[in-house]
């Protein structure tokens, strides 16, 4: 089965067989959705005609006629004012039927991937808190033995990054922009108590783990991002370190025009560790892609 993760900066594709519970095949690539989404209102075309093209690619490497598919899209597309004309021109050109998901369902999803992948890892925490730092929103889910409680908030690295005209500015402002979950992350302490450990996942996280461990873009290995625990105080030393870099050797670091969103992100994720009140962190490669795939293996 293919499941397809359409978020706010990339699109991942992954081909999954439910019995050996393997990846068969794996593809992803920045198309900056919601490129212009904060000024505008809108997805732009230039966008549209990326994440075509990006589907392209990968049907040419993989038969997707072979495989039940599901495609999911999340907050680029919730909050674009033309997302019904977005999803019908990307059906059109490539024939994949992107489902908008809501922000809870987005959260039961990676929940769905991230405990699949520290069961894999002999992670013991019955507790914790998971954020979802995407490119348009950021997912926090709090994770009590049996119950689970989530919220979506639309703070994300695209549209922060596009908001603010440089990386004082988005520090200034982010006490300000994530003053709701501020407000839900006291809620969930003074009723429920905080979690024994904060966990995280999509690209900021990701790409920091992978500057700690030594890798660039292209050798990027997941399998060894599973796991990586992160200090507060490192996010400081690699965001300096991303920063002094020339521009070319950023591009090679992070990936083609991901230099500035990722420094917007770890500013968010420094910001998050404060929220928290966690010094440490665990990474996890495995997010919304895999809680789909996952979940359709569930039901079959």
């Amino acid at each position: 089965m293919i499941a397809i993760d359409l978020g706010s900066n990339t699109v991942r594709v992954l081909a999954y067989d439910c019995k050996s519970e393997k990846q068969l095949y794996g593809y992803e690539k920045v198309v900056k959705t919601a490129d212009g989404l904060a000024e505008f209102g809108t997805i732009n075309d230039a966008a549209v005609q990326r994440v075509i093209a990006t589907l392209k690619v990968a049907q040419s490497q993989l038969d997707f006629s072979k495989h039940d598919i599901r495609a999911v899209t999340t907050e680029a597309v919730r909050r674009a004012s033309n997302s019904t004309d977005v999803l019908s021109k990307i059906k059109k050109a490539t024939g994949v039927d992107f489902e908008i998901i809501t922000g809870e369902e987005e959260a039961r999803l990676t929940l769905l991937a991230v405990q699949n992948r520290l069961k894999k890892l002999h992670y013991a925490s019955d507790t914790f808190v998971l954020v979802d730092i995407g490119g348009g929103s950021t997912e926090l889910i709090f994770h009590y033995g049996e119950e689970t409680v989530s919220k979506s908030f639309p703070v994300g690295i695209v549209t922060i990054a596009q908001s603010y005209e440089n990386l004082d500015n988005i520090e200034k402002a982010l006490p300000r922009e994530m003053l709701d979950m501020q407000r839900f992350c006291a809620e969930m302490y003074a009723t429920q108590g905080k979690p024994s450990s904060f966990v995280a996942t999509a690209g900021t996280p990701t790409t920091v783990a992978a500057m700690k461990l030594g890798f660039n873009y292209e050798t990027y290995d997941a399998h060894k991002i599973n796991g990586t625990a992160l200090l507060k105080d490192e996010l400081d030393f690699y965001l300096k370190k991303l920063l002094d870099m020339p521009f070319d050797e950023r591009e090679i670091a992070v990936g083609t025009g991901r230099s500035d969103l990722i420094a917007a992100g770890i500013l968010i994720y420094k910001q998050l560790y404060t929220l928290l009140e966690f010094n440490k962190c665990v990474v996890v490669d495995d997010g919304l892609r895999e809680g789909v795939a996952l979940d359709m293996c569930h039901k079959i």
